[in-house]
């Protein structure tokens, strides 16, 4: 099996530009391979992470590739995928942010200037001269051709700026850029970004008279229907201080049964045959499956050690064995714990519930439990003399737990 093969079958391509063509150069030699991510936070999420691991697979396969950091584009903000314009940062917040996604980024490749280059584009966007660059590079963009990108034909019906206009001449003169410097033969992305590809291979094709390549990854919806990587707070970051590790574990432990599988080949490095022998099932075993893909992803971006906290926290917390320092907690003071603090605040305060609206509803409907205790009343006081035992777990749906930890 082909290396263009392997990744169609562990599902990290939607589109591919010239498939006859791009298996032979996977296979042969070395290719160089790009993928940008524009600075607009200071964290990837795990949609992001969805073509970096494309790209690592590419490099451990001897391929040499390139990151683009986008300080320049940035500046602008990419329309695909939106329905509404970006918030515009400030510069010195772009490079906050495009130092703090590189940091993480060194985690899954190798950045070493060679087999691994990583590249902020504001270097040769932002001295740009405008009038230069609507003679040299505008005047091969057709305008009709742009409209017909779904990205451009959604946001019309919403309003598209003449800034994000230019989005797509830029990151076209990025790969245009790499090609020149770096020899730069293929492109990959999330699938919102094919228009931006495609534009840049015929750009390419128009001023060296070269063949250029793109890919594109699926963009991941779960068979629920719910966005990948979307929970109750937001979405799920690389970074533990925006989600932290436990929080992390536990959504893909409580992935739907149908997702496993797909997950599994995308986000480990499990072979094939080992995943359908945790997979081909839909007992009880599918949560062992479950486990192992929560402690797999864990362990990649958060490193081993968090992995096995998280691991046995969650066994505790559910299971009733194992080391709880890995699960959420939450201090009471002595005098609160002798006074006692409202359940509702304590919902709110654990993060467990949004709002004390949504804490109300949570009692009222049965779903909040102290250790075994449940509790059906919105006026319940958390203290002393309840005489509850170690560990005190409070409980939010059958999936959520925090510990409280009295001082």
């Amino acid at each position: 099996m082909s290396l263009f093969q392997t990744l169609e079958e562990r599902g990290f391509v939607k589109q591919v530009t010239d498939r006859d063509a791009l298996i032979p150069l996977l296979d042969e030699g070395q290719i160089t391979v790009y993928c940008g991510v524009d600075p607009t936070a200071r964290s990837l999420h795990v949609g992001h992470l969805f073509p970096y691991l494309l790209l690592r697979r590419l490099q451990r396969r001897g391929h040499r590739v390139i990151v683009i950091v986008g300080g320049g584009t940035a500046r602008i903000g990419d329309p695909s995928g939106k329905t509404e314009t970006r918030k515009m940062l400030d510069i010195e917040e772009i490079d906050r942010n495009a130092a703090s996604l590189a940091k993480q980024l060194g985690r899954f490749l190798v950045l070493d200037g060679e087999s691994g280059i990583i590249v902020n584009n504001a270097e040769w966007l932002a001295p740009l001269k405008y009038l230069d660059f609507l003679r040299d590079i505008g005047r091969h963009f057709s305008v009709n051709r742009m409209l017909s990108f779904e990205t451009y034909k959604l946001r019309l019906e919403t309003g598209l700026t003449f800034l994000e206009f230019n989005y797509q001449l830029l990151q076209s003169y990025d790969y245009l850029q790499l090609y020149d410097r770096y020899r730069c033969r293929l492109q990959v992305g999330g699938d919102d970004q094919w228009g931006n590809i495609v534009a840049g291979i015929d750009l390419i094709r128009r001023l060296r008279q070269e063949e250029t390549y793109g890919l594109t990854v699926p963009l991941i919806t779960r068979s629920d229907g719910k966005k990948m990587g979307k929970t109750e707070k937001g979405s799920l970051f690389l970074d533990p201080e925006l989600t932290p590790p436990y929080e992390f574990f536990q959504y893909w432990r409580n992935v739907p049964d149908d997702d496993v599988a797909s997950l599994m080949k995308i986000y480990t490095e499990m072979e094939l045959q080992e995943i359908r022998g945790l997979t081909d099932h839909r007992d009880e075993r599918i949560n062992l499956a479950k486990e192992r893909l929560a402690w797999e992803i864990t362990r990649l971006v958060h490193g081993q050690d968090e992995a096995d906290r998280c691991r046995e926290a969650a066994r505790a917390a559910f299971g009733g064995e194992g080391d709880l320092s890995g699960l959420p907690s939450c201090r009471i003071g002595p005098e609160e714990w002798e006074k006692g603090v409202g359940v509702i605040d304590l919902l709110v305060r654990t993060e467990l519930a949004p709002s004390k609206t949504e804490a109300r509803r949570l009692i009222q409907q049965g779903g909040v439990s102290l250790n075994h205790l449940k509790i059906d009343s919105i006026e319940f006081l958390v203290n002393r003399a309840l005489n509850l035992q170690e560990p005190i777990l409070l409980k939010a749906g059958k999936k959520r737990r925090v510990r409280l930890i009295v001082d």
